[in-house]
């Protein structure tokens, strides 16, 4: 995987998800309190970025207002103010915007091959999102803010790059059809989990985690377990299961009714391993479909058999649909303080070895 910042993804919204009115005045969306927080967000950035529409519409200065936050920087041996960072497609910039003509701080601008010109900043010819983030780190940024449009938003949030979500909503409609949006249309790989919401004045900061990030080994593993599910009968759900030790050895695998008809994936495979294998304690179940949470074939569900094996970590594919019951296994194994990765961008290949069940479709 790539080496890349942490990215923290910073937006004001309306009640209905909007980031602005259709005006040509700019909506105000936050307080002095809720600035005061974005600023403190920004002095602990080593770089905030925004899309070159945010520059056009916006004039953003990017700046951290505070001096005892500039001064505290210093301090920490940090520059005054972190890197600025755009992302333009287009080339269509204004040298004149305070983006490149206030303060001190680097300017970074990221675009394809020789479309920025006359602009006062370092011209990377990148225009690859992850790519971007890989120069980024490279040039010693460790932890990035993000702070729009809506078109960046989508993005980072699409290709799965965020990992923390701060959302402060403001207490009131706009109802526009034609006014910028938050995000728009797109497949978003990552879930989000609300650790904090806090109350300024009338405004509601929401703080999100993303879900962990899969690793390259996780998806060569959940591969393996979505493969291993072309051995079950199409009888039910058709599910593969692989179990890797702490060093990420395979120490067993199992499908849909390996061993005995009735045998989810994840059942079969624990089957094969003695009762408080060691190595279960470090273990990572991979199965193609989410855990299930209740069942009348067998006396336990796959979600208490992993946690009775004391399982830590479960990487799964697709979310098992309401077809027989309503599933909560990733919630309750969540609950049970277990980390679970869902990985949605596997989820067509698991979908797709289950046609076969009413109600299932590519």
């Amino acid at each position: 995987m790539i080496q890349r910042p942490h990215v923290l993804l910073s937006a004001a919204v309306s009640l209905d998800g909007y980031l602005d009115d259709a005006s040509d005045t700019r909506l105000v969306l936050s307080n002095e309190e809720d600035w005061a927080r974005v600023d403190g967000l920004r002095a602990a950035s080593d770089a905030i970025l925004v899309g070159a529409n945010t520059i056009r519409a916006d004039n953003p200065r990017l700046l951290v207002r505070s001096p005892e936050l500039v001064a505290k920087r210093v301090a920490e041996g940090s520059p005054e103010q972190p890197v600025k960072v755009t992302l333009t497609r287009s080339g269509s910039l204004d040298p004149a915007a305070q983006f490149f003509t206030v303060g001190d701080a680097e300017k970074l601008v990221y675009a394809p091959p020789g479309v920025v010109t006359g602009v006062k900043a370092t011209v990377v010819e990148l225009s690859g999102l992850r790519e971007v983030l890989a120069d980024l780190h490279a040039r010693g940024v460790r932890r990035l803010m993000v702070e729009g449009g809506g078109a960046v938003h989508t993005q980072f949030l699409t290709e799965g790059l965020v990992d923390e979500l701060h959302l402060a909503v403001a207490p009131f409609f706009v109802g526009d059809p034609n006014a910028p949006r938050f995000v728009g249309p797109g497949a978003f790989p990552r879930g989000l989990t609300l650790v904090e919401s806090t109350r300024l004045g009338d405004i509601a900061v929401l703080e999100y985690h993303a879900t962990p990030e899969p690793s390259d080994v996780d998806i060569r593993h959940l591969r393996e377990a979505i493969a291993l599910a072309e051995n079950c009968p199409p009888r039910t759900f058709r599910v593969g299961a692989v179990i890797t030790a702490a060093d990420g050895e395979v120490i067993t695998t199992g499908f849909s009714g390996d061993g005995d008809p009735a045998n989810h994936a994840e059942e079969a495979a624990l089957a094969k391993l003695e009762p408080g294998d060691p190595r279960l304690a470090e273990a990572t179940m991979y199965t193609s479909l989410e855990p299930c949470s209740s069942r009348t074939s067998h006396p336990r569900s796959c979600t208490q058999l992993i946690l009775d094996a004391g399982i830590p970590r479960v990487v799964f594919a697709w979310r098992e649909p309401s077809v027989f019951v309503d599933c909560v296994g990733a919630e309750t194994l969540e609950a049970a303080g277990r980390r679970v990765i869902e990985v949605p961008a596997l989820a067509a290949d698991v979908r797709r070895a289950n046609t076969h069940i009413p109600g299932v479709h590519l």
